[in-house]
């Protein structure tokens, strides 16, 4: 069992973790909080963000608004291009900086990671475990790409995927797929994540990715309704989505 879960199934844990998780700030908005007089434990305050409170039993409430424990939360992000794929960069802006002020404590990270051209379908996560199951090569789940090429794409480019691209470094791709749907457009299912993996692959048969979206992991699609840089709460069904 991963820390994460173990840390979601104890049941005493501190209460600016349990107010973090909840969308209620960053530790130190969490603290100041406290200091405030805002926060109370079963009808107490509490100035103390370091107090351990029994998440299943204690009450909670920030301002008298009851605040109920989230430990996990599952996101679908529209990537835009330009955003990095991290959770912190000096230079660049991230996906975390797309997300609600709410989800500042949370611990969320992006699951695996598209490159910072990419578009399209992200996961955004603070469960270690259900991210690993995600992105591990073992469990060989697909993600399925939209990509516009620059160059003439060879008849047999199926073929080729299918047997498995060795890119110019000498690395062999698994088995993979690339369905011609224009005359300078693919759909291109890997389950694997190599750096610039696709563009990689492309350019082994002589094509140049001008443009690269993802449109689905497992069985869950992109939401179309989502412009780029929007997300929305994953509902239970859709969170299974990905390993189906």
């Amino acid at each position: 069992m991963t820390k994460s879960r173990q840390q979601a199934m104890t049941k005493l844990i501190r209460l600016d973790k349990l107010l973090g998780h909840s969308g209620e700030g960053t530790r130190k908005e969490i603290k100041n909080l406290c200091k405030s007089g805002s926060v109370t434990v079963n009808g107490s305050v509490c100035v103390d963000p370091a107090t351990k409170v029994d998440f299943k039993k204690s009450v909670v409430a920030v301002d008298d608004r009851l605040v109920f424990y989230t430990p996990f939360h599952y996101v679908m992000l529209h990537k835009p291009e330009n955003v990095l794929s991290a959770t912190i960069d000096h230079f660049s802006r991230t996906v975390l900086d797309l997300l609600p002020s709410r989800y500042k404590g949370t611990g969320m990270f992006p699951v695996g990671r598209l490159d910072k051209d990419t578009t399209g379908l992200l996961l955004l996560t603070n469960d270690g475990d259900w991210a690993h199951r995600i992105t591990s090569p073992k469990k060989e789940i697909n993600k399925i790409y939209e990509a516009v090429v620059a160059g003439i794409i060879p008849d047999d480019i199926n073929s080729q995927f299918q047997r498995g691209i060795v890119l110019n470094d000498g690395f062999l791709c698994q088995p993979a797929l690339a369905e011609k749907i224009g005359d300078y457009a693919l759909r291109i299912v890997i389950h694997e994540g190599k750096f610039h993996q696709i563009k990689r692959m492309c350019a082994a048969v002589g094509l140049t990715v001008t443009a690269l979206r993802r449109i689905q992991i497992g069985q869950l699609m992109l939401d179309e309704t989502l412009h780029y840089g929007e997300i929305r709460i994953l509902t239970e069904e859709e969170r299974e989505l990905p390993f189906q």
